[in-house]
């Protein structure tokens, strides 16, 4: 039941559409229409309209996004595409809250609107059904059966629950048009009248409330790496939501403000007593007791739908968190027969479940929910604007018009309205703020080691992940030796991707007394420099080349990585069993602060393009694990040799502590590596000598220094045993944090 790299496709237009849908419409227009009529009057239909335009602007950046990068996570994944990896986690750990409270919501919704209606169909056990037990009863049975069937089912829409809400709201709506055609126009002015009864700020006050309630087409981003044809599916399905969404909202709410009201009547005096009931009341006086059951029954229909979809999407979010190890690998495993995040889904139901008891009353969890929304719609706009920037792609099917304008606009009002969010409820800042601290605590603990290192990978694998993050690493490549200059640029290719990162190539000469051994030496500095440019050409890059004269070539090497701030340096060495080499080099690894890659070559002029058999000794979990991910994904990348990943463990150890190391190696691996690669645990005691015989079966070995310091070597007895009685390639990777 391991996870695979990615999933089947197999919701089309109408699943997808189906998954905006049955996030949307019903759930927050009945639970919200009383709070926005009651601080805003009749111009609580403005304020659902204008939420409706902001709603647009934000699902064009959301469709584009989408679109070019479909895959499964939503806000999260966009943000790991364009920012870093730990700003990433921030965003998916607060949006699989958001929809996690979103669902809590919905469930206890449910819980409220059936047990409501029970009491009427019972009304000798109203006592029994109104306590709070019942409800909380009624929502965990719901939740429980759509965590089952989400595990069965890949579809996340609910198709015949949202067919059914969308017809009793037509229902209501044709039956508020009908009676409206026979209301007296001036009853109709007097209801509408005064139209912004909480003046400017009632209008906006109105909009922060019920902003949530046209949530539902972010939830299709999340799901897209299930979409069939996204590029062309997933932006016809936020756009039909939206248009699905706000067709039912502006004439139900105006047919409640107008003929849902008696003669002498407000809306705005109504709502305010009660909030939870104005549309079943309103319903209930222009269709009668059928009308107040239309309203149970869309109340019932819609929480239902919106609660599967919330607890889909999180599911979703939570599985590519799991991907990248921003959460535990578990979460990732699928489904053996339907394919479907089972771990994820189960997690996930389990807190909403835990959420239900722990918090009874939610009106502070769902303003957070707002809040958290409201924020990451207005980081993913930007997120948008700053992929459109990087990407060097022109082909999108969809773009986002009137750009940058409309970002802009939507970045602007997102912002504001949650701005408003925090003042109005402050304690929705507070629950947010807990829950990202707990996540943070959570993230440094337990995963962001190992998410770093697929991130590296991830990287290496794919440099368009690393433009659109902007990213542009410095390799600094000294130069010495005209025949290895190929491969020294091989190596340096992996490092810093063609047109993605920079390389600067360096060429020391330390002068000497005699004129002529300087002329030598800078005939053969420009030599070496002539043949690196050349084969720099020859793989696409574009390197600065700069000449220096230093008394000592380690030291210049030092000021040179600093002045430059480079993020990774390359040397290329034929010998290192030199003493005075060997310590030259420990000085320099413990004085730079970036990464050191030392290039080993079996003989003058061996070019690493032949290096078909790879060896990886692994040690465990490391510091220097990122940077070798990133050598390992990047020569992946450019030649696809087979790589072996191997660990020894003592001789004793026992043999179902051997199975778990030799499970975790093989999803190390398969991390790392998406392909033709292997994995050996190897129980010994004497580590240097039985590494030593496995390289004579390879042709290349990347494995890591030790830390280098006052009481510890960068290059211990293992690599200085591998470079003294081996002939086999090397690359040494020491990571700097």
């Amino acid at each position: 039941m391991e996870s695979p790299a990615s999933q089947s496709r197999t919701i089309g237009l109408t699943g997808a559409t189906g998954i905006g849908v049955g996030a949307m419409v019903g759930g927050g227009i009945l639970a919200l229409a009383g709070v926005a009529f009651s601080v805003s009057g009749p111009s609580a239909i403005l304020a659902f309209a204008l939420n409706g335009v902001i709603a647009l602007i934000i699902a064009l950046s959301f469709a584009e996004m989408a679109a070019a990068h479909p895959q499964s996570g939503g806000t999260y994944t966009f943000a790991k595409k364009a920012l870093s990896l730990n700003v990433a986690f921030g965003v998916g750990w607060v949006v699989w809250f958001a929809s996690i409270v979103a669902a809590v919501l919905y469930a206890l919704g449910f819980g409220a609107f059936a047990a409501f209606s029970l009491q009427q169909v019972l009304p000798s056990l109203s006592e029994s059904i109104s306590s709070a037990w019942f409800t909380t009863l009624l929502a965990l049975c719901a939740l429980g059966y759509y965590v089952f069937q989400l595990t069965r089912s890949s579809g996340g829409g609910g198709s015949f629950i949202n067919i059914g809400k969308v017809a009793v709201f037509a229902v209501l709506i044709a039956g508020g048009l009908a009676a409206f055609v026979t209301t007296p126009v001036s009853h109709v002015r007097e209801s509408l009248d005064p139209f912004f009864a909480g003046g400017f700020s009632g209008l906006i006050a109105a909009m922060g409330y019920t902003f949530i309630a046209l949530q539902g087409f972010d939830l299709i981003a999340a799901a897209s790496g299930e979409i069939k044809s996204p590029e062309k599916t997933i932006p016809k399905a936020m756009m039909a939501t939206l248009a699905i969404g706000l067709t039912i909202y502006i004439p139900l709410l105006f047919v409640i403000s107008t003929v849902g009201m008696n003669p002498g009547e407000s809306i705005t005096e109504v709502s305010s007593a009660y909030p939870e009931t104005v549309v079943a009341i309103a319903a209930q006086n222009y269709l009668g007791s059928f009308g107040f059951w239309l309203v149970m029954v869309a109340g019932i229909f819609s929480m239902l739908s919106a609660l599967q979809a919330n607890v889909f999407a999180a599911s979703r979010i939570a599985l590519a968190m799991s991907l990248d190890r921003t959460l535990s690998h578990q979460l990732s495993v699928l489904h053996e027969k339907f394919g479907t995040p089972v771990i994820a889904i189960y997690i996930t139901g389990g807190i909403v479940a835990l959420l239900i008891f722990l918090l009874p009353d939610v009106a502070a969890a769902g303003a957070a929910s707002s809040l958290i929304f409201l924020i990451t719609f207005a980081l993913a706009q930007g997120v948008n604007m700053l992929m459109r920037k990087r990407s060097f792609k022109q082909t999108i099917t969809f773009r986002v018009p009137l750009y940058p304008a409309l970002p802009i606009i939507g970045i602007s009002a997102c912002v504001g309205l949650a701005m408003f969010q925090a003042v109005a409820v402050p304690s929705a800042g507070i629950i947010a703020l807990i829950w990202l601290i707990l996540g943070s605590f959570l993230f440094v603990i337990f995963f962001v080691q190992r998410a770093r290192v697929i991130d590296a990978s991830n990287e290496a694998l794919n440099p368009d992940l690393v433009r659109l993050r902007g990213l542009s690493p410095l390799v600094l490549v000294p130069i010495a030796n005209p025949a290895n200059a190929d491969s020294m640029v091989f190596v340096a290719n992996a490092l810093a991707p063609p047109q993605v990162g920079r390389v600067l190539l360096l060429s020391i000469v330390t002068p000497d007394e005699d004129r002529d051994t300087t002329e030598l030496k800078l005939e053969n500095s420009q030599n070496a420099m002539r043949k690196a440019l050349s084969a720099s050409f020859d793989s696409g890059l574009r390197p600065d080349a700069l000449a220096t004269i230093a008394d000592e070539r380690w030291g210049e090497i030092a000021r040179v990585v600093k002045v430059h701030r480079c993020r990774s340096l390359l040397l290329g060495l034929s010998y290192l069993t030199d003493t005075q080499t060997a310590e030259n080099l420990e000085k320099l690894v413990a004085e730079v602060h970036c990464d050191v890659v030392v290039f080993r070559t079996p003989y003058s002029g061996w070019n690493i393009k032949d290096a078909k058999r790879i060896l990886v000794p692994v040690g465990g979990t490391g510091e220097h694990d990122a940077l070798r991910a990133r050598v390992l994904g990047s020569l992946w990348r450019t030649t696809q040799p087979e790589i072996t990943f191997v660990q020894m463990v003592p001789e004793n150890t026992p043999a179902k502590k051997l199975a778990r190391i030799e499970i975790d190696l093989k999803r190390f691996a398969g991390r790392i590596i998406p392909g033709n690669s292997s994995t050996m645990v190897i129980p010994e005691a004497n580590v240097p000598e039985k590494l030593t015989e496995l390289t004579h079966d390879f042709d290349l070995v990347v494995m890591g220094l030790g830390k280098a310091g006052p009481n510890s070597r960068a290059f211990g007895s293992v690599t200085q045993k591998l470079a003294g009685e081996t002939g086999t390639a090397l690359i040494l990777i020491s990571h700097s944090k």
